[in-house]
């Protein structure tokens, strides 16, 4: 069965620092580009970043640029997301999900060409 996990979420105070894991079961990640999406309540989904598939390219959001970290390990067939100068603003539901193009695509946030998704792990971020 084809999977995807996400884990790391929880609850930190503003300006903490959060990692979150998105490991793949069942498949091989090294052919696909990985995106990392968040929906807070009553919002629509955001793409927050993405990595290709050897990890040479990466995109980031406006609004996580300079704090948040894509990086990926394919021999532990697993993704992460390094959070730092964690705001309220970023309290979300967080999904990873796979692209089975090896590279970010122009439209990846909106989220459509992505194959798999986990099933999100949750970030609250409060004092």
């Amino acid at each position: 069965q084809l999977q995807l996990v996400e884990s790391g979420g929880g609850l930190v105070q503003p300006g903490g620092s959060l990692r979150l894991s998105c490991a793949a079961s069942g498949f091989t990640l090294d052919y696909y580009a990985i995106g990392w999406f968040r929906q807070a309540p009553g919002q629509e989904r955001e793409g927050v970043s993405c990595i290709s598939s050897r990890g040479g390219s990466t995109r980031y959001a406006d609004s996580v640029k300079g704090r948040f970290t894509i990086s990926r390990d394919n021999a532990k067939n697993t993704v992460y997301l390094q959070m730092n100068s964690l705001k309220p603003d970023d309290t979300a539901v967080y999904y990873c999900a796979a692209d089975i193009n090896y590279y970010c695509s122009l439209g990846w946030t909106s989220g459509k060409e992505y194959h798999y998704w986990g099933q999100g792990t949750q970030v609250t971020v409060s004092s």
